[in-house]
This record gives structure tokens, C-alpha cells and sequence, in this order.
């Protein structure tokens, strides 16, 4: 139960719900356990009549009375169960909604290294099924428990006055009865992790399957994908008829329990009837019902373990990643106005799950309103600088200075929001274009958008679309060609207006006309905002006020685009063969 205390806070956040809860459920059970004592009155008193008669208007009238009592107290009880559930029930549903909501909010904080080491699938699972069990516990456990002391308590208190040696008799098997269902719900939970750890593999594979259909496609790979999925399926198909052939044995064994009770209940019973133990035939109805009554509570202790037992488990597997740590933290609560000079001094990186050395003593400056570029091989650490201004990582050495101020002494959201962002791979949803694009700016307008799109370059592309601003994007932006995705990225960091703008890469799938266009509008929207653009051309780079080369992680040259043709290295190589390819 160690891991379903971190639930606590949330049982004292919703305890006046759950304390009127409770009192409604003991409610509900008194007013239940009202029938089997009037229904055993009632016996008692038609058997009297046969035996001896009495005027018939008087025996309706009793007979009558009985009746309405029985059909008040299922009123009574139907209304009080119905209030029990929008209490105990409604409070686990608040749980959840809280839990998902925290969940989600501590998935937004921790780091993207975090979301290299961890699979989508398993992120989704964790958020949806793991806190469904949990609910289980918050739910039904709490209910069923309730429900189960209650009846427990006071319907023995109710039969032992009628009968201290038949109620021996009674409860006799129930114990049975738990411990058979106790031990069963272990195995059925055994089974459910297994089925659920399973379930975690196939969402996660299934979302790749999909995510990466072109892939497949375009390598004919269908008929393999297919086996794959296939095989996983069958797993998953294996692994849940064995969880469904345990679960068959529950209500067998329950019928059978129950059945067994009712027999001793009717030998034992009757044995003492014709003894004269019993002085009444309804003894031994009222005796059946509180059987029937009180089985299924003491069978759900085994089953309300169970249902522990796996919330403990998801809980578990919750807290692993609500115990995490974000490597990125905001130190800084107050605004921080950026203006937008960078300067590195000695940064050193590496990355911790493939413990890449990225930036080995990297030390560069820009000035507020200049424009940087950075030239390099793959693998250089082009795009680890970038992220490293955006503080998507920290550094492990030497300092990152903005405005002169560290860069950990800045509001993270201040710095993030003056920074627009366009990477190498764009990531688009899958929503409108409008949506799209306005998401660098929530509030823009269309006249924004239209104009942010005409300095991307992409305006002419999307009014020939169907439904042109409104049309709708397939997952990440398939619908779109790799150049069209690109100037949509640009076209979402232009409408920002930020005092940083990065661009990763961002015109490697445009054409050589288009880039040139686009970078004329960036020169012209760029004024007096820092740039730093990344790229593998020299046409990007060349009107710079400063480019920076590199090669494994260190500069290896630094300078002007004049100044670095006519010296000997990486730069002048690339600039000579570009200019062939012309």
C-alpha cells in the first residue's frame, strides 16, 4: 500500500464527499436489511394463518402492511444505493480527472531527454489504463468495503438474535469463500500485469506502425509489417484468454458457495424447526436471504483485493515517472525582458543517453539584432546549440550567457517566448493550417496569418488548396510536401515576432528560388532581432554578419562570408563545390 499513498491528498481534497458517501452507503444497508426480517414475518404469519386461522380482512391487512413495508424499504434502498454511487463513484471519477490532469502537467515538465528514454505508447498507457485501475481503488474498493462491513456487521447482530447456532452454521463457508476468491484474484492479478505490460508493447508498436505507414509502404514492407503486428496481436490474444480463464472459476465458485450455504441453511434449519429449536418457518426464509444478501460482500473482499493489488501496480508505474525530476527547472518566477545578444563561453555538452560528446569548449558571441550561421557536417552539434539556447538541455560545462545574464537565471517562459523556433523535421498537428500556424500566436489574426505565410512563402500554396486556410492536416503534416511543411514551420515562427529567431536547416527542402525569397523577407523582418540559422548551404549562410564552422563539436573556423573564401578549410570546400552544382 506504500505506493497508493501518494493518493491521500487527494482522499482529504474530496473527504466531505466521501464521509457523506459513507454515511449514504450504511443507509442503503440498513434499509436492505430490512427485507429479509419482513419477509420472514411475512412467512411466519401465512404459515400462522394455516395453522390457525384468523379473520381473513385481518390477515390482508397485515399481509398488506407487510408488503408496503418490504416495497419502502427497496425504495428506500434503490434510493440511498443510487446516492451512494453519485458520491463514492463521482469521487473516484474527480480522482481521475486530477490524476490525468497532474500527470499531464509533469509529462509538459520534464525534459526531452526524458522522451528519448521513454516510448509514446508507454506514456499513453500509464495516463489512460494504469489510472483506470487506480480508480478501481478509489471507486468500487472503497464502495464494496463499505458495503461489505456494514452488511456484515449488522446483519449478524440481526441473525445471532434469531439464531446464535444456525448463524454459526450460516458463515460457516463464507470464509471458504473469501479465501477461495482471495487466492484467485492473486492469480488473476498476476495475469493482468502481464496482460497490461503487454497491452504497453502493442500500443507502442501499433503507433509506430502507423506513424511510419509511408516507410513501410515505400519499402514494399506490408505483408511484414503485417506478420509482426500480427504476432504481437496473437500474444496479447493469448495472454487474455488466460486472464479469461481464470476469471471463468469466479462466479462458478461463487454459485457453488452460495449454494452450498443455502443447503446447510435449510437442513441445519429445518432439523431445528421440527426440534422446536426454530418457532417459525420465516426464520429459516429471513436466514436464506441474509445468505444470499451477504455472499457477494464477503466474496468481494477477495476481489477488492485484487483490485488493490493491481492499483498498487499502476500506481507503481505512475509514480516512476511523477518521481521524476525535470532536469529543466524555472528558477527565475518573475518576467525577464529579453533583447536577444547570445554569447557561449567554454560550453561543453554531451548527451546522456548516448553519451555523445555534442560542443567541446564551444565560445561564440552574437550581438542583439545581428545574424549568425552555422556551417558544419552532420553530427557536428549544429542543432545542440540551438537547443541549448532554447534550454532544452543543460550544459554540462562553461556558461551560457543572455543579455549578459546567465541563462539560468532567466524566466523560462520569457526566454521561450521571445524565441521562434524552426526545425530541420517540422513537427505540424493535425488540424487546419490556420491552426497550424497560429500556434506561435494564439491571438493573431487572419490578416497575420495571411502575411506570415506570404513572407514564408507559402500563401499561393495553401489558397489553391480545396479549403485553403481550413484545410485540415493528416498526422504530423503528411498531407504536406516536405518544402510546403517547412515554410509552414516558418511561417508559425514569423507570426511569433520574437527577439530570437532559430532556423534549423529549415530550406533544405525548398528550392533555390524559393530560399532566396524567403531569405530576403527573413533579412527584412529580422531587423534588430538576433538570427541564427543553421544549414548546410551557402546561400543561407553567406549574408551573415558572422559564420561559425563545425566540425565534432569545436569550431575549426570563424568569420564573414568574405573572409572565410578566401582561407583554406570546410568552408571555402563547401562554398567551391556549391558553386559547381550551380
Amino acid at each position: 500500500m506504500n505506493e497508493l499513498r501518494y493518493l491521500n491528498k487527494y482522499f482529504y481534497k474530496y473527504r466531505f464527499k466521501i464521509i457523506l458517501g459513507i454515511l449514504i452507503t450504511i443507509c442503503s444497508k440498513i434499509f436492505a436489511l430490512f427485507t429479509p426480517q419482513l419477509v420472514g414475518k411475512s412467512i411466519t404469519l401465512i404459515t400462522n394463518q394455516v395453522i390457525n386461522p384468523v379473520e381473513s380482512e385481518v390477515f390482508r391487512n397485515q399481509i398488506s402492511i407487510y408488503i408496503l413495508y418490504i416495497i419502502g424499504a427497496a425504495v428506500a434502498t434503490g434510493l440511498f444505493t443510487f446516492l451512494m454511487r453519485q458520491t463514492i463513484i463521482n469521487v473516484s471519477r474527480y480522482v481521475e480527472f486530477d490524476l490525468k490532469n497532474e500527470i499531464y502537467n509533469h509529462y509538459q515538465q520534464l525534459s526531452i531527454a526524458f522522451y528519448k528514454r521513454n516510448r509514446t505508447g508507454d506514456l499513453m498507457s500509464r495516463i489512460s489504463e494504469d489510472v483506470s485501475k487506480v480508480r478501481m481503488y478509489i471507486g468500487p474498493a472503497v464502495m464494496y468495503t463499505i458495503n461489505t462491513l456494514t452488511l456484515f456487521v449488522v446483519a449478524l447482530v440481526y441473525m445471532y438474535n434469531q439464531s446464535p447456532s444456525l448463524t454459526i452454521y450460516t458463515i460457516l463457508p463464507l470464509p471458504f469463500l473469501s479465501i477461495s476468491i482471495y487466492f484467485l484474484s492473486k492469480l488473476i492479478h498476476k495475469q493482468s500485469t502481464i496482460v497490461q505490460t503487454h497491452l504497453s508493447t502493442l500500443s507502442s508498436s501499433s503507433q509506430e506502425f502507423f506513424s511510419g505507414i509511408w516507410i513501410t509502404k515505400s519499402f514494399a514492407l506490408e505483408t511484414q509489417t503485417e506478420h509482426k503486428f500480427s504476432d504481437l496481436a496473437n500474444s496479447q490474444r493469448e495472454k487474455r484468454l488466460n486472464l479469461s480463464k481464470i476469471q471463468a472459476f469466479f462466479h462458478p465458485l461463487m454459485l457453488l458457495l452460495i449454494g452450498i450455504s443455502n443447503l446447510i441453511v435449510i437442513y441445519i434449519g429445518g432439523k431445528q424447526y421440527m426440534n422446536g429449536q426454530i418457532e417459525n418457518l420465516g426464520t429459516i426464509a429471513e436466514f436464506i436471504i441474509y445468505v444470499n444478501m451477504l455472499t457477494w460482500p464477503v466474496a468481494s473482499i477477495g476481489w477488492v483485493t485484487s483490485l488493490i493489488q493491481e492499483a498498487e501496480a499502476s500506481q507503481k508505474r505512475i509514480n516512476e515517472f511523477l518521481k521524476q525530476i525535470p532536469s529543466i527547472t524555472n528558477t527565475n518566477e518573475l518576467k525577464t525582458e529579453i533583447e536577444g545578444s547570445i554569447s557561449f563561453k567554454n560550453v561543453h555538452f554531451t548527451y546522456e543517453d548516448t553519451k555523445i560528446e555534442a560542443l567541446k569548449g564551444i565560445t561564440f558571441e552574437v550581438k542583439k539584432g545581428e545574424t549568425l550561421a552555422i556551417i558544419g557536417n552532420t553530427g557536428s552539434g549544429k542543432s545542440t546549440i540551438l537547443d541549448l539556447i532554447g534550454r532544452l538541455y543543460e550544459v554540462d560545462k562553461g556558461t551560457i550567457y543572455i543579455d549578459g545574464k546567465e541563462i539560468k537565471s532567466l524566466n523560462l517562459n520569457s526566454l521561450r517566448s521571445n524565441i521562434g523556433f524552426v526545425p530541420q523535421d517540422p513537427f505540424l498537428f493535425s488540424d487546419s493550417l490556420r491552426n497550424n500556424i497560429k500556434f506561435g500566436q494564439n491571438k493573431a489574426s487572419d490578416n497575420n496569418i495571411i502575411e506570415a505565410s506570404k513572407l514564408a512563402v507559402v500563401h499561393d500554396n495553401i489558397i489553391n488548396f480545396k479549403n485553403g486556410y481550413d484545410t485540415i492536416l493528416g498526422e504530423r503534416g503528411i498531407t504536406l510536401s516536405g518544402g510546403q511543411k517547412q515554410r509552414v514551420s516558418i511561417a508559425r515562427a514569423f507570426i511569433k515576432n520574437p527577439k530570437i529567431l532559430l532556423l534549423d536547416d529549415c530550406l533544405s527542402a525548398v528550392d533555390t528560388e524559393t530560399e532566396e525569397q524567403i531569405l530576403s523577407n527573413i533579412d527584412k523582418i529580422t531587423s534588430g532581432k538576433t538570427t541564427i540559422i543553421v544549414s548546410h548551404r551557402i546561400s543561407s549562410a553567406k549574408n551573415a554578419d558572422n559564420i561559425v564552422v563545425l566540425k565534432d563539436g569545436v569550431i575549426t573556423q570563424q568569420g564573414s562570408h568574405k573572409e572565410l573564401i578566401i582561407k583554406e578549410g570546410y568552408y571555402k570546400e563547401l562554398y567551391q563545390n556549391q558553386l559547381q552544382d550551380i
